[in-house]
């Protein structure tokens, strides 16, 4: 992209985008990192945040898209201020994530893919966050907490509740 275009991304996030591209050999290669920022950054993968990843690549959307879609930790529609990933794969399951996951349906009153009428949760089943000694596991945004048993699921959910009324009050004052 030239220094004029126009950009939907903070400036700091097209600088840095710039010296992603300028770093891998092949710039392809920056797709995953700079979608994981994008998303950080937007919220999720919009049809503009693809556009512009793609032009910025030299790909066409389309290669973005199909790259995008294979990974769960991406998202084409918005998402919770803290989205709740539950692990059910086999190791966590056998250790009773089904219940876990069942217990923040209940809490959040969502299920897959759900976002809460506030905004402020969303819940999906994943099938591994990379923790599978220490299951039932969950991932919130890239916190991890392990070992969770469906009895901790309010107090989980409540702690972030927590969170995002402190940082409302800090913005208020």
């Amino acid at each position: 992209m030239s220094a004029e275009t126009m950009t939907l991304f903070s400036p700091r996030l097209a600088a840095r985008f710039d010296a992603l591209v300028e770093k891998y050999p092949v710039r392809r290669s920056a797709l995953i990192p700079m979608l994981l920022y994008a998303q950080d950054e937007v919220g999720y993968l919009s049809d503009a945040v693809i556009a512009e990843v793609a032009e910025r690549i030299g790909i066409t959307e389309l290669d973005v898209r199909n790259v995008a879609s294979y990974y769960s930790m991406l998202r084409f529609k918005p998402a919770g201020k803290f989205n709740i990933q539950v692990c059910t794969n086999i190791s966590c399951m056998l250790r009773g994530a089904y219940e876990v996951y069942e217990r923040f349906q209940q809490e959040l009153g969502i299920g897959h893919k759900g976002v809460t009428p506030d905004g402020l949760f969303s819940l999906e089943e994943v099938e591994c966050i990379g923790a599978c000694c220490w299951g039932p596991a969950i991932q919130v945004n890239y916190d991890f907490v392990d070992e969770i048993k469906p009895e901790l699921v309010p107090g989980i959910v409540d702690g972030y509740r927590g969170r995002a009324h402190e940082a409302t009050e800090a913005s208020d004052a």
